[in-house]
């Protein structure tokens, strides 16, 4: 609960804040029963930075799980590897002293971002979905959909030439490298297919 229950640990089950899986279980049965719909929130930008596939990841640079996530190594002089901001304010970078490189996180540090360009990533969150539609979900309303895919040379993002002192900090870049690639189109179109 670091974002409201958007740092995500485990994809297929239930916080117990919510009730039990026989709950959920329940509920989807009620729904169906009154002629309605069950739409879940998906989140498949980030993870919690308890999930397993982060501690993993988190482990060592030669783990099977490092490229689910986004690394960079420092800038020569240490620094975060480029000027890309978190939505939350603040540098989108988080060093991690363990394996000498930063980790990208869009929103919190608490929430790392997954590498989308990996297909291991797109294959589980895949799986994950193929989970809740087996448990009777009906569809999916899909979080933040355009920060999937970043930049591959991780270039800095322009200034905004339009920021306005008192806005929140992070729009003083255009994240024209940070979120929109094309490729989330062709994310887009795999889930579909």
């Amino acid at each position: 609960m670091a974002d409201f229950g958007y740092d995500i640990s485990d994809y297929t089950s239930i916080d117990p804040l919510f009730g039990t899986m026989a709950d959920f279980d329940a509920l989807v049965a009620a729904v169906h029963e009154s002629g309605l719909k069950v739409i879940l929130d998906l989140v498949p930008n980030h993870t919690s930075d308890q999930h397993t596939w982060f501690a993993e990841a988190r482990s060592a640079r030669d783990n099977p799980k490092r490229d689910w996530y986004i690394w960079r190594d420092p800038k020569p002089d240490g620094g975060p590897p480029n000027n890309w901001l978190s939505e939350f304010g603040g540098s989108a970078w988080q060093y991690d002293e363990a394996t000498g490189q930063y980790y990208y996180h869009s929103f919190l540090a608490a929430q790392p971002d997954l590498n989308w360009r990996s297909p291991k990533v797109r294959e589980a969150i895949y799986d994950a979905m193929r989970f809740w539609l087996r448990k009777g979900v009906d569809g999916f309303r899909v979080d933040v959909i355009w920060h999937l895919i970043k930049d591959s040379h991780f270039r800095d993002n322009p200034p905004n030439p339009h920021f306005v002192e008192g806005r929140p900090p992070h729009e003083k870049i255009l994240t024209k490298y940070s979120t929109d690639q094309s490729e989330v189109h062709e994310v887009v179109a795999e889930c579909v297919a």
